[in-house]
């Protein structure tokens, strides 16, 4: 374990509020690694991907870093484009 593992440990141990928020950051930006992930194995650019889902490509950037409030929709979309499908699991 490296010197920021072990940070991120002892303050999720002793700030319960730092620990929450931690998880939920790494969940979003675990999504858009997935999406940028699929797209870059599609051999699909921002900007055609863009084209395909008739937006533009800062929308496609916001979509890939800032995946928090991604509606379902969107998410589905997205995926279509580039050859995947949604598969959505409730734990």
């Amino acid at each position: 374990m490296d010197d920021l593992e072990k940070y991120i440990s002892k303050r999720k141990l002793s700030d319960k509020k730092f620990a929450k928020g931690f998880e939920e950051g790494y969940e979003n930006f675990k999504i858009g690694v997935l999406l940028k992930q699929a797209r870059e194995e599609a051999g699909i650019t921002q900007e055609e991907l863009a084209k395909k889902l008739r937006t533009k490509k800062s929308a496609i950037s916001r979509i890939e870093n800032h995946s928090e409030d991604i509606r379902l929709s969107t998410l589905k979309q997205y995926l279509e484009a580039v050859g995947k499908k949604l598969n959505l699991r409730i734990l």
